[in-house]
């Protein structure tokens, strides 16, 4: 099974074979495809060159902030009305971004394909290495779900709300075979590669920690996991693979201290919701239901940028011994949630 992990710089690649140490299975950290768009419309920029999009919804971050500035430079953008999806939910402000939707390539412009995975180079690359990919595809994105009315990081939350307290909030149950109606990103995905399971790329990181016998050892006590991504931090209240709270925010808004104070108040479960959106996060949501015993006093941080809790009294989880792999352990581990722990890939 090949089991990627985009995230908003890099795209985490593990060709996970059954019958091999986890440790021999072959790993690749490259570009995400966001940054390699990104890198693409930025070089039509320079050839003061039009630009035509096309494709599948994709990972906005590096990408979108090109297309910002291609259009600042008075050069055009023209994209078909799904992959415009990529920008903005709502097709009218991704035209009030200067986005020009069409369906059909115009003429004079440079043809951009946007999509999360690039099978079709992947495939190259292995091939000279004699490696063959697999048939079978478990992939971990950032979805906000599609909302085209009103906030996304309140729709988004939402989302998180009702998976919590309405759902039941396990763990297995946000690993996907049919994904659900509001993730289209996701969806895009699918359409790519037929079958794929799909993640959430948090909730592979927090899959994936519990992959280092330290992390799973607390399990059944409770604890918090935090995954510091490049784009976005997602810190969960955890116990016996149950959520019972979270907060999610951007990381480029998180110091140090305030990255402290918002994971003790999620700790003795105190964190309120306004809290983290009012400082521009998505938001946060306790299970009021969670019994009193369970205090969650260990706490886990992985993630490319846990250096951010550095001076925190926290363990830095390194499952399998490569702690960048983490989500890609954890795509493995939610596809065995689904298909047990005799999951045989050929």
């Amino acid at each position: 099974m090949l089991a990627i992990d985009v995230g908003g710089g890099t795209q985490d690649i593990l060709l996970y074979e059954n019958n091999k140490p986890i440790e021999n299975c072959f790993k690749l950290v490259l570009p995400s495809q966001t940054v390699i768009v990104g890198k693409r419309i930025e070089k039509a920029t320079n050839k003061n060159k039009d630009i035509f999009l096309h494709g599948h919804i994709m990972g906005g971050g590096k990408c979108v902030s090109a297309i910002k500035n291609h259009i600042k430079q008075g050069l055009k953008i023209y994209a078909t009305s799904h992959a415009s999806k990529t920008i903005r939910d709502s097709l009218a402000e991704v035209q009030k971004l200067g986005v020009e939707i069409v369906e059909k390539k115009p003429k004079n412009t440079i043809s951009i394909e946007l999509k999360d995975i690039d099978l079709k180079v992947l495939q190259k690359v292995l091939a000279s290495f004699e490696i063959k990919i697999p048939d079978k595809f478990a992939i971990a994105v950032f979805d906000h779900g599609e909302d085209t009315k009103g906030s996304n990081r309140r729709f988004r939350f939402k989302l998180w709300q009702d998976f919590i307290i309405e759902q039941g909030g396990l763990l297995k149950d946000l690993v996907y075979c049919k994904v659900p109606d509001p993730f289209t990103r996701m969806k895009s995905v699918q359409d790519l590669l037929k079958d794929a399971i799909l993640m959430q790329t948090g909730t592979a990181a927090i899959c994936g920690s519990l992959c280092d016998p330290r992390v799973a050892k607390e399990i059944s006590k409770g604890l918090v996991i935090v995954n510091i991504g490049n784009q976005h931090t997602l810190a969960v209240l955890v116990q016996n693979e149950r959520i019972w709270g979270l907060f999610e925010h951007h990381t480029s808004m998180l110091t140090p201290k305030k990255l402290k104070r918002f994971v003790q108040s999620l700790q003795n479960k105190s964190l309120k919701n306004e809290e983290i959106f009012d400082d521009m996060g998505h938001g946060s949501i306790i299970n009021q239901a969670c019994p009193k015993n369970i205090k969650f006093d260990f706490i886990t941080v992985v993630g490319p940028h846990r250096q951010i809790a550095e001076d925190s009294d926290c363990y830095f989880a390194t499952p399998y011994g490569d702690m960048m792999l983490t989500g890609c352990f954890g795509l493995v581990a939610g596809a065995k949630k689904l298909y047990g722990e005799k999951l045989i890939f050929n």
